[in-house]
């Protein structure tokens, strides 16, 4: 297929499905439980990543994939006939992914590659990484491609809803989140993406406060252009999705599993909420 072919990797969070349907390939990341490795998906399901955190007391750590497993990915879609690459990865503040796919990128010769940074995580990379393969399957060029890209980076917003901060503090992934951490047992956080890292964003006294408040958020914000929930491991998953389904979006709402790559840091009983808001609404709040 020619045209501009869309990389990301697996910290977006698609499902296989999605992925499949818009042509995406994924470069996997590296999750590790003591000696045990495995690839993001390919060898570790979501489902059997919080099947390992219930069973073991050991924190998971992750790792970026290796430039070579980049070129590798490049390499695929010039096999199929791509004209070019745009790679979109995880924020390079929280993971060393991005530089590995620069310095792939700066090594591949066999056809153009872009590489940028999202500056997002889960299922607001993955929103991002949809709407470019879209309009790249529509027959956007790699210069209109890139700048719908950055266009939307600054739109997207990623909230999260926490078992608890253990995961965030001894992964070393709390950022702005910090002061959190002293009132651990009497608050039930909420957490946003600011700039690329994790922040705190409120406070809140119970968990279905918090899920209220970060609910009243994402309505606040709406109509959006795209709108996705992320389930890590949450009993009350299907409730914190029956609240979210009447919000107007553009794009049909998408759920899936937070998977281990983000879930190393955020823990169990996560449930986050990403989208974009329009472009004029995105003008008015800048």
């Amino acid at each position: 297929m020619p045209g501009v072919h869309l990389v990301t990797d697996s910290a977006c969070d698609l499902t296989d499905q999605l992925v499949k349907e818009h042509h995406i390939i994924v470069v996997p990341l590296t999750i590790r439980f003591g000696d045990d490795e495995f690839e993001d998906r390919r060898q570790l399901t979501p489902a059997e990543f919080w099947e390992r955190c219930r069973g073991t007391k050991a924190l998971p750590e992750t790792a970026a994939p290796s430039p070579g497993k980049f070129q590798a990915a490049f390499q695929q879609a010039a096999d199929e006939g791509a004209e070019a690459v745009l790679c979109l990865t995880i924020s390079s503040k929280v993971s060393a992914t991005y530089a590995s796919a620069v310095t792939a990128a700066d090594t591949f010769d066999a056809i153009p590659v872009r590489v940028v940074d999202t500056f997002s995580l889960t299922l607001g990379q993955g929103l991002l990484a949809l709407a470019a393969a879209e309009e790249a399957a529509a027959g956007a060029g790699m210069d209109e491609l890139v700048a719908n890209t950055q266009n939307r980076i600054p739109r997207t917003r990623i909230y999260g809803v926490l078992g608890g901060l253990e995961h965030l503090q001894r992964g070393g992934r709390v950022g702005g989140a910090q002061a959190l951490l002293g009132s651990i047992l009497q608050i039930k956080p909420v957490i946003q993406l600011k700039d690329g890292e994790v922040a705190e964003e409120s406070k809140q006294r119970t968990r279905a406060r918090a899920l209220a408040y970060m609910r009243d958020k994402v309505t606040a914000d709406a109509p959006l252009e795209r709108l996705a929930v992320a389930d890590g491991a949450c009993g009350d998953f299907p409730a914190v999705l029956g609240g979210l389904e009447g919000i107007a979006t553009e794009h049909p709402l998408i759920a899936a599993e937070l998977g281990p790559v983000v879930g190393t840091h955020a823990g169990p009983n996560t449930v986050g909420v990403c989208y974009i808001i329009p472009a004029q609404a995105g003008a008015a709040a800048g």
